[in-house]
Order: C-alpha cells, then structure tokens, then sequence
C-alpha cells in the first residue's frame, strides 16, 4: 500500500515539473531563434554596409572621373578647377600678363617665364660628369649622356646614318626628302625645323635676348653671345697640336690646319 501511495507521489511530483520543463524547453528555443535570427541581422547588416561602401566607392569615382565641369566655350576642352580653365582662356584671348624685364618678351604662364630667364641669366646647374659640360634643363643632360654611352639606336633609312635621339633622326631625314614645313610669314622663306624658324624670327622683330656681361651688347643667338665674350675672356678653345697656336673659332682654326700644315 505505502509502495502504491509512493509511486502516485512521484506521478504527481513529475506532473508539477513538467510545465517547468516545458517552459524551460520553450526558453531555450526562444533564446535559440533570437540568437539566429541576431546573427542574421548582423550578416545583413554586414552585406548591406558591404554593398553600401561598394556603392559609395562607384559613385565617387564616378563623380571624380566627372568632375572636370569647367568647360571652355571656344575649343570645349574640360578642366577640373576654375583657376585653371581661367588659365586656359588666355591661349584665345592671347593675354600675355609675364613680360621679361630684361627683353620685354611676354609669356601666358609665369612658370614660361621662369624658364625663359635661364637664357639672360645663363644658369646650368646640370652638369655632365664625363666631360663638365653643363646643362639649364635637366632633360638636356639626359640626352646629352647619350653622346658618352655611343648609343645610337635611330637609323636613316636612306643613308644609314644612326642617331642618339630619334628626334635627330627626323631632322636629318628632311635633308634627304627635302622637306621643310615651317614657313616665316614675313618673308615666306622655309625652314626644316621650329627653332630654326624662332632664330629667323628674331631678324624681322629685332629681338635680342642675350645680352653680354661684360658691356652688355645685346646678340640675337646664343652662340653668338659666346664668341663674343670670349673677347672680354680671352679664351681660345681651338688649340693646334701641331704648332701650338690657339684660336678663339673653329673656323679660322680649321682654315689654319688647311693653309699651314695639310700636305
């Protein structure tokens, strides 16, 4: 009997226990779906903040690769900043506000003008290594430093000859084809190249950029501008190995060796 009564109060004691269960069942599986449905939240949220900074990225290089919105009315050339399309402008007004206080040349940008002063000045702060010759421009050096390594990989077709700079090359092949495509406007006369025309310019307007340091007489080449002052200097580059004398000028040396010591 009491073996009966025990067994029905241990019934009854599981039938309390079972709702605790049961909810305690039900809590777990509530925390459980929350936990999910968390870390669903957080990858979508880190997908969308993915996709979010992905579309930012797009969008702003598509803005900075759209951001030249200063165009110019007279050749439609796109810039990026006002200043410069302001810049710009000056090529079609033909506004020249940097003059040379020493020519009275005037130049569109300040930075031209800079660089054209190197020519009164005469200051080359490049200089070869190999032989001290010295240079205003660095790009000037770096072709020349081609004369020291010999090489010459621009060859005429016509003739052969080969070249350091391919520049050089297209220069000496107008002497074969004959070609001169730059003209003078003045006189009508025609040169091979641009600085050829720019020195025949300086006849009709008169211009002399090179000044003497020493009286201050005015040339209107550069190599003009050393021979003479190699009068004030005293210098005689052209030496004679044969007899000693010197000369100031490679023609009157070269006229020397032919009269006094060719057989």
């Amino acid at each position: 009997m009491k073996k009966r009564q025990s067994v029905l109060k241990d019934k009854e004691n599981m039938r309390d226990l079972e709702p605790c269960r049961t909810k305690h069942t039900e809590e777990q599986t509530d925390l459980m779906e929350e936990n999910e449905e968390s870390d669903e939240q957080k990858h979508h949220h880190g997908t969308t903040r993915e996709k979010t900074c992905s579309q930012t990225k797009r969008v702003y290089l598509r803005k900075r690769r759209n951001k030249k919105g200063f165009t110019c009315t007279q050749c439609g050339k796109s810039l990026t900043y006002k200043h410069n399309l302001n810049v710009h402008m000056k090529i079609h007004t033909g506004e020249k506000p940097f003059t040379c206080d020493q020519c009275g040349k005037s130049f569109t940008h300040k930075v031209t003008l800079q660089q054209h002063m190197i020519l009164h000045t005469g200051e080359k702060l490049y200089e070869c290594d190999q032989c001290g010759k010295t240079f205003s421009w660095a790009s000037g050096l770096k072709q020349h430093m081609k004369v020291h390594t010999k090489e010459k990989p621009h060859s005429c077709s016509f003739c052969g000859k080969s070249f350091s700079q391919l520049n050089n090359l297209k220069v000496h092949q107008k002497r074969h084809t004959g070609v001169k495509d730059y003209m003078c406007f003045e006189c009508e006369k025609t040169f091979t190249t641009v600085a050829q025309l720019k020195l025949h310019k300086r006849i009709h307007t008169g211009e002399k950029p090179y000044m003497c340091s020493y009286c201050e007489k005015r040339f209107n080449q550069s190599v003009h501008l050393r021979r003479h002052e190699m009068i004030h200097t005293g210098e005689k580059p052209y030496h004679c190995t044969a007899c000693g004398k010197s000369f100031r000028h490679s023609s009157t040396f070269c006229l020397h060796m032919k009269n006094k010591h060719s057989k």
